[in-house]
């Protein structure tokens, strides 16, 4: 729901009342993962998606419904359904969709700017009730309060991680229990990506990643290249020795590291770093000569084997890119791929399922 916050809270503003639909569970080939959302307003007005198009006409219905009747539902959309045709799933696909009036949301003010500010809080849902989940604290019921109290802690661990998805409950809050799907979506700030070196290669990449939804940082040490004007995209400009920065900031297991200085004095103290870090990814722009040199230097360095193969250099995938532009998908290609377990291959040429897990 993070890409639609800002309207929610516009209608919010203006007294508008509005649904909300949300994907929580699939199957097969479905087009969007759980916590995909799609909002309809008592004008009719449309924010968001929940399936690239397949079925947001269905949808856009049971949001009206729920906006009439006050009441949450649970609708399941498939191939194998009679109506799978006229509503445009036709890919194979299932999607499972909640749809909450906001009616039956607990506290979205108060969560609707934690999303807009990057602070942590998670929601736990069943059809006509909702737990909002702070670090600190917690605000609803989902109707009883040993079932309240299970689900806040599977709520709580979820938004430690960062992660969506439903959890079973038996009525009473049992563990082990498959009464009650809850379905549980995690709000953290979003990932890092910090791109060292402040050259033309960099400005594109960090208008792609603040596209692909980082919060990007830009970091260089020489405060003439490191500016505004040249990085329009960057949510940080961060003018340090990259090494030094590197050290001082947060790096945890969703950040992106594009290192694309090509310059030894930058590069190896910095990668030294690097890899002792929790990053995602380690990306090192460079052409073979130098990717070669540089392993040397990090071996000479004292950097160990299964350190070294972290690193994705030369960096991003083989599309025969050549513009800075160009670069930048063939590197947000490898990010994408490395996190989902992708092969960089034409899609033409596997059976494998599109969608990895």
């Amino acid at each position: 729901m993070r890409d639609i916050a800002d309207g929610l809270t516009d209608w919010r503003t203006r007294g508008v009342a509005y649904a909300v639909a949300t994907v929580v569970r699939t199957w097969k080939s479905a087009p969007r993962q759980p916590g995909a959302a799609m909002a309809v307003s008592q004008h009719g007005e449309v924010l968001g998606s929940i399936s690239g198009g397949c079925v947001e006409g269905a949808v856009y219905e049971l949001c009206r419904t729920a906006l009439e009747t006050g009441e949450a539902h649970t609708q399941t959309f498939g191939v194998s359904d009679d109506d799978a045709f006229d509503v445009g799933l036709t890919c194979g696909g299932t999607i499972q969709v909640l749809v909450q009036p906001d009616v039956a949301m607990t506290d979205p003010d108060d969560v609707l700017a934690a999303i807009r500010d990057s602070r942590p809080v998670a929601t736990a849902s069943v059809e006509n009730a909702q737990l909002v989940i702070w670090p600190d604290r917690v605000a609803g019921s989902l109707g009883t309060p040993d079932l309240d109290d299970a689900a806040a802690r599977q709520a709580a661990g979820m938004l430690a991680l960062g992660t969506t998805g439903t959890v079973h409950l038996g009525r009473q809050g049992e563990q082990r229990g498959d009464d009650v799907a809850v379905f549980v979506q995690s709000y953290v700030p979003p990932p890092r990506m910090i791109i060292f070196g402040a050259i033309d290669f960099a400005a594109a990449m960090a208008r792609m990643g603040r596209f692909l939804g980082y919060h990007v940082t830009v970091c260089d040490a020489r405060p003439v290249f490191t500016t505004r004007t040249r990085f329009p995209d960057a949510h940080d400009l961060v003018v340090r020795w990259p090494h030094a920065y590197l050290e001082s900031t947060t790096v945890d297991e969703r950040t992106v590291l594009c290192v694309l200085t090509h310059d030894p004095k930058f590069d190896v103290p910095l990668l030294q770093v690097a890899l002792r870090t929790p990053a995602r990814y380690i990306g090192v722009m460079g052409s073979r000569r130098a990717h070669d040199d540089r392993m040397r230097r990090l071996r000479e360095a004292g950097v160990p084997e299964d350190a070294l193969a972290r690193l994705c250099s030369p960096i991003g995938l083989d599309l025969g890119a050549r513009t800075p532009e160009e670069t930048a998908v063939a590197i947000a290609a490898e990010i994408t791929a490395q996190a989902w377990g992708g092969s960089g291959r034409p899609l033409r040429e596997l059976e494998t399922p599109i969608h990895h897990s």
